[in-house]
């Protein structure tokens, strides 16, 4: 884990989508960029044509090596959870010019990861995000929770490079 690895990570949402950018080597994780994107008007395609424009200047400013996005849950509303999913796959397709591997984490697993506490409510999140990158300004609500998936995906990229290893020492030795 020699160097630092840039993440984006992506709150998606249609009318707001937070986006936040960190570097990470082994334990140490630093603020790079973060922000929000606001659709406009009632017209979902063109909403999600804005989702894809946004994150593809995004990727191409601060060109990360790996996406982390948040996993759609469907809590009551399922057309809500519909319309979530298209803006994510929206964002994630922005990425695919460069190719970034791609890893989703639950809402769960991010106030897991960053608070210590899957139940974890937003200002406790956003207390964390704010606590471990000092950013220079004050972050919107989903641009901390972005910036929470990306230091859920710092966090968790250490554990996962060593079972990746493990599995493929397991494989030479059969």
């Amino acid at each position: 884990m020699a160097g630092w690895t840039r993440i984006l990570g992506i709150d998606p949402g249609s009318r707001v989508t937070g986006w936040g950018v960190v570097e990470a080597s082994g334990p140490a994780v630093r603020y790079i960029a973060s922000g929000c994107i606001r659709t406009e008007g009632e017209d979902l395609p063109v909403r999600l044509r804005e989702i894809f424009t946004a994150v593809g200047a995004i990727v191409a400013t601060h060109q990360p090596e790996e996406l982390a996005v948040e996993r759609v849950f469907v809590h009551r509303n399922a057309d809500s959870a519909l319309k979530l999913g298209q803006a994510r796959a929206a964002a994630i397709c922005a990425s695919f010019g460069r190719q970034l591997p791609v890893h989703e984490y639950a809402a769960r697993a991010v106030k897991l990861a960053v608070v210590g506490q899957g139940g974890a409510e937003k200002p406790q999140v956003a207390h964390m995000v704010r606590a471990l990158l000092q950013p220079p300004a004050p972050l919107a609500a989903d641009e901390a929770d972005a910036l929470a998936v990306a230091l859920c995906h710092a966090h968790t990229r250490p554990l996962g490079a060593r079972l990746a290893a493990a599995t493929r020492l397991r494989v030479v030795r059969r």
